[in-house]
């Protein structure tokens, strides 16, 4: 069980999460020098995009998120099957994120929103399949904590795998929280 002078989850975790955000700052501060030198097109740019698409993955982050942390709650309170059954509502929910930027992607192509347009369209292309394939591992990981979770492999007194996905899977909601107000809702 972790005491309160350790960090949630795992040192392991935290230098994955902090990589992550690492890579994210990055990618925002090209955005943002784009966006000084282009402000036109980003001025444009959220006109061109499914604000319904951005909206639906949010709630779908959100909620996903929300069940995860249900998960580590009834964990802490050993109920590992009531875990489990949050896991699975974690992921049936998070399985929307791919399916919504899928018919995100193709509506995107029908109206003209192509990865070799303008310099908006690029980086938003750029970060949010990024993002994508972030969400993608978070969804294997996912799988993982539930076959640990089904078999046993986490109690009331060590689940810091449990706590180490969480951190990882709210990071990325994080992350979200910041790409959906910059491309799809700020002019």
């Amino acid at each position: 069980m972790a005491t309160q002078s350790q960090i949630p989850g795992n040192r392991a975790i935290w230098v994955g999460i902090f990589a992550e955000l690492t890579e994210f700052s990055l990618m925002f501060l090209v955005y943002f020098i784009a966006r000084v030198n282009h402000p036109e097109v980003f001025h444009a740019g959220p006109e061109k995009l499914s604000l319904l698409a951005g909206t639906a993955n949010t709630v779908i982050m959100l909620t996903s998120s929300w069940f995860v942390a249900r998960a580590v709650l009834a964990m802490r309170a050993d109920y590992p099957s009531v875990s489990l059954r949050w896991l699975v509502a974690a992921l049936v929910t998070a399985i929307g994120y791919p399916v919504v930027k899928a018919l995100e992607i193709r509506w995107n192509l029908d109206h003209g929103v192509s990865g070799d347009g303008d310099v908006f369209q690029m980086t938003y292309y750029y970060l949010t399949f990024n993002h994508l394939v972030h969400v993608s591992w978070g969804l294997l990981g996912m799988i993982w904590i539930m076959l640990r979770t089904a078999f046993g492999g986490y109690s009331a007194r060590d689940h810091r795998g449990l706590i180490a996905f969480a951190s990882y899977w709210h990071a990325t909601d994080l992350i979200w929280l910041m790409i959906f107000p910059l491309f799809y809702v700020l002019p």
